[in-house]
């Protein structure tokens, strides 16, 4: 795909990968939307993009919310041909006999609820100008469990597998489908998130090894959107070189 005239919505734009990602298509001359719900976040980000960029305060979770912004689009912001869901969140390591069910409801609420509300609401264009592409962020947590990764895990191989059948829905419509699937990636907040605001233990799980950066993460959003309009990518597993497959648990009695 081509950056001329060209739009992209980007969610969860005011940290992390969204802000990554929005600067790489920025620099390739699209048109960029970044929503997020930190209003003034996305005003500094909308700043340093230029008049090209629309900063949108949005919560993914908010259906209505969702629906009212797509309706209510600048005109030249209005075609959006991608889509990238990359609002997502991890919140706690607890088990699942201890985690919190806020927790897992608002994993749930934005990882896969608010995804599929951003998704049902610009797919309609897409399909009728024939041509988009969705790309949804996944995780290796949706494929390979860990302790503690309970409703995460869960959310993200819904993530993957609503991804696989946005595929056949859109068999023949010109709309392109792509799941992005990071591994451990240090430099955002998503270990602050998830520790409610600990640095310290935030820092510590990427102690030791060189772990992804965003920037990784943009590099392979724009990679499978610059492919030609016959080649779908589905599904890109992407981890640092220094994290690899645990081995399974094996729980043994002491004699």
């Amino acid at each position: 795909m081509t950056s001329r005239q060209k739009t992209v919505f980007i969610t969860g734009a005011s940290s992390g990968f969204g802000i990554a990602i929005a600067r790489r298509f920025a620099a390739e001359g699209f048109r960029v939307i970044v929503a997020a719900r930190r209003a003034a976040r996305l005003e500094v980000l909308a700043a340093e993009l230029g008049p090209s960029s629309l900063p949108l305060e949005l919560d993914v979770r908010d259906r209505e919310a969702v629906g009212h912004a797509i309706r209510t689009l600048p005109h030249e912001f209005s075609d959006i041909d991608v889509l990238i869901n990359n609002a997502g969140l991890a919140l706690g390591l607890e088990p699942a006999h201890r985690a919190e069910l806020d927790d897992w409801d608002q994993m749930v609420d934005t990882n896969c609820k608010g995804l599929t509300y951003c998704t049902r609401a610009i797919l309609p264009g897409m399909v009728s100008r024939g041509r988009g592409h969705v790309i949804n962020l996944g995780s290796v947590a949706g494929t390979y469990p860990y302790p503690g990764g309970n409703t995460y895990g869960a959310t993200k191989a819904f993530v993957r597998q609503f991804s696989l059948n946005l595929r056949s829905d859109l068999h023949g419509t010109g709309v392109r489908v792509t799941c992005i699937e990071p591994g451990m990636c240090g430099g955002t907040e998503f270990s602050t998130v998830r520790f409610e605001g600990d640095k310290r233990k935030a820092e510590a799980v990427y102690t030791g090894m060189q772990s992804l950066e965003a920037r990784d993460i943009a590099e392979s959003v724009h990679w499978v959107t610059s492919q030609p309009p016959h080649v779908n990518v589905h599904t890109i597993e992407i981890m640092p070189t220094d994290q690899s497959f645990a081995p399974f648990l094996v729980h043994r009695q002491h004699a």
